[in-house]
This record gives C-alpha cells, structure tokens and sequence, in this order.
C-alpha cells in the first residue's frame, strides 16, 4: 500500500511540475509579447501606463469568448446531432460577432490614449509576434 502512494505522489509531482512549465512558457511568451510591442511601439510612460490595463481588458474579454466557444465545441463533431450543430453555428457567429464588437469598442479606447498611427502599428506588431511564435514553434519539431 506505501509503494502504491509513493507511486501515486510521484505521478502527481510529474503532471503538477509539466503544469507548472507549461504556465511558466506562457508567462515567458506573454512577457516577450508585451516587450516587443511596447518596443514597435515606442509608448511613453504615460502612454504605457494608460494603454497596457485596457489592451489587457480587451484580450481578457476576447480569450474568455474564445475559451466559452472551444469548451462548447470538444464534443466531437460527427457525434452532434444537427440540433446541437445548429446551436454550436449559432454560439460561433455570435461569438464572432461579439470578437468585432469588443475590437470596435476597444480600437476606439485605446486610439483615444496612443492615436491612430499606433494602433495601426499595433496590429502589424501583433501579426509580426504572432508569426515569430508560430516560426519559433515549427524550428522545434
């Protein structure tokens, strides 16, 4: 029975450290983001102190819409019947829809604090990181 649980704690350290890693990448990934857009950017302390809370609010708003979506979806789809279809189409436009709302709302925050140069700038910086990871990603396999 000891051997058992010393077995069992071992496991659960093994999957808790890989957990643990994994928040650890996506801490450093997030760290990298914000560095490299403050830098295309060239924000000005007050600039960086007004923009980062509400960009942050925007993507916080926009994960847990996508979050909401990808839990609803795991279901496999050719397991749906076409009722539970229509309501995962319908969850994903709305979704959708709600991703465009936040962007308009948000574009029209945060150009009030950095212009509308910048949010231009933000978005090929956004696009220009986003593929820096992707490329990072297929050096590794």
């Amino acid at each position: 029975m000891r051997k058992i649980l010393h077995i069992l704690f071992i496991f659960l350290i093994y999957f808790n450290s890989g957990n643990l890693n994994a928040q650890g990448n996506k801490d450093k990934v997030e760290e990298m983001r914000v560095s490299f857009i403050n830098k295309k950017l060239s924000l000005s302390a007050n600039e960086s102190q007004k923009f980062w809370p509400v960009y942050n609010e925007y993507n916080d708003k926009v994960k847990a819409l996508r979050r909401n979506l990808r839990k609803n979806i795991r279901k496999a789809p050719e397991n749906l019947s076409e009722t539970e279809a229509e309501e995962l189409y319908q969850l994903d436009i709305k979704t959708k829809q709600a991703e465009a709302e936040l962007h308009s709302v948000y574009s029209e925050k945060i150009k009030t604090i950095i212009g509308a140069k910048k949010i231009i700038i933000l978005r090929a910086a956004e696009e220009e990181f986003k593929q820096k990871v992707l490329d990072s990603i297929k050096g590794k396999e």
